[in-house]
């Protein structure tokens, strides 16, 4: 779960979407963000991912008002987008539990469990069947 560090003002959540994993530290300061040792806009090129980011802060009313640090392992760049949303919200609510009501009703504390389905044997994938020739 979401643990704080207030002996050096840092406050830890963990974000996961399919496959990818975020561990977001969090203190107050200027609105930078770090993820992988590189700038947020350097790490995701795509504008809708910083703002898939961003969206946490946004809801609280609070952006440009915290430091961030992530580490992401795994998944696609959109699911690591969503494990850092994920990881900043419940990094937030280390910070303060009374924005828990608020993040969760943007659906930002729900860890969306949907992962890629196996592909089945005697069969091409998760649910496609090989072609059927009747005659």
């Amino acid at each position: 779960m979401a643990k704080s560090n207030p002996i050096h003002g840092r406050y830890y959540g963990t974000g996961k979407r399919k496959t990818a994993v975020a561990r977001v530290f969090l203190r107050e300061g200027q609105g930078t963000m770090i993820v992988n040792g590189r700038p947020l806009a350097e790490y995701f090129p795509r504008e809708v991912l910083c703002m898939i980011i961003e969206q946490p802060f946004e809801a609280i009313d609070k952006r440009g008002a915290f430091d961030v640090e992530v580490n992401v392992a795994g998944g696609g760049v959109a699911a690591q987008a969503e494990a850092v949303r994920h990881g900043i919200s419940r990094a937030l609510v280390a910070l303060d539990q009374d924005l828990k009501p608020t993040l969760k009703k943007h659906g930002f504390m729900t860890r969306d469990s949907r992962k890629k389905e196996r592909k089945k044997p005697g069969q091409p994938g998760a649910r496609k069947k090989f072609q059927y020739s009747k005659r």
